[in-house]
């Protein structure tokens, strides 16, 4: 028989109030070793809201997450990398102005005092880069004059060397370009054939989804409502989900109004 997959992250009855707004009712959700999750849904389902949880911004109202088995209570964005979860934004957080090796160890800085080594940053940044198949040919250039592709591989590739074990990339391809938007496929594709990083993808391009993920969850109404392999999904059925998910509550928003004005 053949035995479960070793689970990185479980996340068990999650939910999360805002006042009298609730973002997420009863989430569960599970992420195997080694591999890539699309989370999709439509605007305001929730997404966002639980990857902040999952990085330590948010505290959960309910539920509990495991990561790799063992309970945790995230305390602060700091605390959830600490356990191995980092996060990259569509932001990415890297700092136009700095060149790329001094981006990849933000924060992290090497030193040889009482001065940075940027010569040993330099060679590790480079090194790093190239062993992922990020091709940056001056890593002393300013992040600015990069592409948003480019970009994007950095903030990973930053996460990455940061020892992240769970790496959750929110929009990581929006707003960009066929050659850019494959630059970063074929880098979770790389990701996911080592093996070492479990990845949440949140994303709106289904097809992408279906090309790069194991596995794919729907968010909606703060839970999860639909969990298949991509093997045995297809676009047109997460198409038709979220589509009819709009389509009810735009009925339901139709009736209020009514019994408002009658």
């Amino acid at each position: 028989m053949e035995a479960a997959p070793t689970q990185a992250l479980r996340v068990e009855n999650i939910a999360k109030r805002f006042g009298a707004l609730t973002a997420l009712r009863d989430v569960n959700l599970h992420l195997n070793q080694g591999e890539v999750l699309g989370l999709i849904g439509d605007n305001g389902a929730g997404k966002s809201t639980l990857i902040k949880i999952l990085s330590g911004f948010h505290k959960p109202d309910e539920g509990r997450i495991l990561v790799e088995g063992e309970e945790v209570a995230l305390r602060s964005v700091e605390h959830a990398r600490q356990v191995g979860i980092d996060t990259v934004y569509q932001d990415l957080a890297l700092v136009n102005e700095l060149s790329v090796y001094h981006n990849m160890f933000l924060n992290r800085e090497k030193i040889r005092w009482p001065l940075l080594n940027n010569r040993l940053m330099r060679r590790l940044a480079k090194q790093h880069l190239d062993d992922m198949g990020v091709n940056i040919q001056d890593v002393t250039v300013e992040v600015a004059k990069l592409s948003g592709g480019q970009r994007q591989a950095i903030a990973v590739a930053r996460s990455v060397y940061s020892d992240a074990r769970i790496l959750l990339l929110d929009e990581p391809l929006a707003a960009m370009g066929a050659k850019e938007g494959t630059l970063i496929l074929d880098l979770i594709s790389d990701l996911k054939a080592r093996g070492t990083v479990s990845i949440i993808i949140i994303a709106h391009n289904y097809a992408q989804v279906l090309q790069v993920c194991d596995r794919v969850n729907v968010l909606q109404h703060g839970e999860i409502t639909f969990d298949k392999p991509t093997s045995q999904t297809s676009q047109q059925e997460l198409t038709d989900l979220v589509v009819a998910e709009y389509r009810a509550g735009r009925a339901a928003r139709a009736a209020n109004n009514r019994r408002s004005n009658p």
